[in-house]
């Protein structure tokens, strides 16, 4: 049996006690830094009831505003791709961090619509370095095999924060009021910024990091050679297939995200009536579900390629499986009770993520380290203009069947595009690149 050789390869890091476990700590940042960068944007939908009746929004005042944040966070994306690949992790994702700190706590000071849709703008285009800067980190820090599980558990952290602020935000909205509410959750990055700066550099510098890891980090083949410095062009990757893989992937299935993040609370509020100025259970279940779908998705995966599936097919078989994962959310047009509803959002949000987990991570497994942050910018970039336009017609649609008092029948609408997008998604991905084949660069 081979767990009882006395001499396992690093295919068998199981049996490896002595190699670290170092860069699990890097994943622990890296989930942190993500659950109160989703904490951070998702204040606004908890508190968008509130909002309504105070600045008197429409449908489409708030669809503009989350469209103002989408916008700016796929230019975000495109420039802190750019940029961490230029400058590094460490001090891109320090950068990003303060300004999106600050710009989740100017949400206070806004006084209209136009206010919000400046402080949402500023939020989007900061936050946009997490994605670009962890990915490239985990690829900086552990070998193929373990990437889609240390993606998994730290895009995690968008479950987390989720789950958090329907508890958090109603809370801190009921003893304080709203403006407290940003002013609070804003403030959680600067104390993350303590840890990261001080536990994380890049393995070739780092002080705690064991021979043994530093090694088993490096075990790929790919990795074992010496990559060039230097960043690549967005002219040379956009002329590259694999790249359009990866955009067309983002954009297709981004934006149904976002939609269970800025509109779910609203879907809840509006169809079983609940109180968003409490603790929300049913959110909180929907956010949990989630987290299980990203772990369990980056999971999935990497116990295929155990069992000796080559690294591209165990990451587009894992991602067919969860694109039909979210198409049974189509049935919640027929849910007439609220945990019925729950149930179906929870499935396809929990896909969501674990589809999240891979398709990042198919970015990592395709290109070289130095484009990897390059790529997910020009890729989320994508996903944040499907996300741009997604609220756009969100809106229209609720608005247009709200004036026909059938606010439920422009629901059933939206989940029908949601369960049949990653299914397209999946298609599109296939035909570009059958075998999805590592490029160089």
């Amino acid at each position: 049996m081979p767990l009882t050789q006395p001499a396992p390869s690093v295919d068998q890091p199981v049996n490896q006690p002595k190699i670290g476990n170092y860069r699990w700590v890097i994943v622990a940042l890296l989930f942190f830094a993500t659950t109160i960068n989703y904490l951070d944007r998702q204040v606004i939908g908890l508190l968008k009831p509130t909002l309504e009746q105070q600045f008197n929004w429409t449908e489409q005042d708030y669809s503009r505003i989350v469209m103002a944040f989408s916008a700016s966070y796929a230019l975000g994306l495109l420039f802190f791709g750019r940029l961490v690949d230029r400058i590094g992790t460490k001090l891109g994702y320090t950068i990003s961090v303060v300004i999106w700190s600050v710009s989740a706590m100017f949400h206070a000071v806004a006084k209209s619509t136009f206010g919000f849709g400046v402080a949402r703008s500023a939020l989007g285009l900061s936050e946009a370095g997490n994605f670009p800067a962890a990915i490239k980190a985990v690829a900086e820090w552990f070998p193929k095999r373990e990437r889609a599980l240390a993606t998994g558990i730290f895009n995690s952290g968008a479950n987390i924060g989720a789950v958090v602020a329907p508890v958090m935000v109603p809370a801190i909205l009921g003893a304080y009021g709203w403006e407290e509410a940003f002013i609070i959750t804003g403030a959680i990055g600067f104390v993350w910024l303590i840890f990261w700066w001080l536990l994380y550099e890049v393995p070739s510098r780092h002080k705690r990091l064991t021979a043994a890891e530093y090694d088993f980090i490096h075990s790929d083949s790919e990795q074992a050679v010496v990559e060039a410095k230097g960043s690549v062009s967005w002219g040379k990757l956009l002329g590259i297939r694999q790249t359009w893989t990866f955009i067309f992937g983002k954009m297709l299935t981004d934006p149904i995200w976002w939609f269970f993040l800025f509109w779910l609370p609203s879907y809840f509020s509006s169809t079983f009536s609940i109180d968003l100025s409490k603790p929300s259970l049913h959110l909180a279940v929907v956010y949990t579900a989630t987290t299980v779908g990203s772990i369990g998705g980056g999971y999935l995966s990497s116990y295929f390629i155990k069992k000796g599936w080559p690294i591209f097919k165990a990451r587009k078989t894992a991602m067919f499986i969860f694109a039909l994962c979210v198409t049974p959310i189509m049935a919640a047009r027929y849910a007439t009770d609220v945990w019925v509803a729950v149930a179906l959002i929870s499935l396809a949000a929990a896909a969501h993520q674990a589809w999240s987990a891979n398709i990042f991570t198919t970015a990592s497994d395709m290109f070289p380290k130095r484009a990897v942050s390059s790529v997910v910018g020009i890729g989320g970039m994508a996903g944040s203009l499907g996300g741009f336009l997604f609220p756009w017609l969100v809106g229209n649609i609720l608005d247009s069947y709200k004036s026909a008092d059938n606010i439920i029948g422009g629901y059933n609408v939206i989940f029908t595009i949601c369960g049949l997008a990653y299914l397209a998604a999946w298609l599109l991905m296939h035909f570009l690149s059958p075998k999805m084949k590592q490029v160089e660069v």
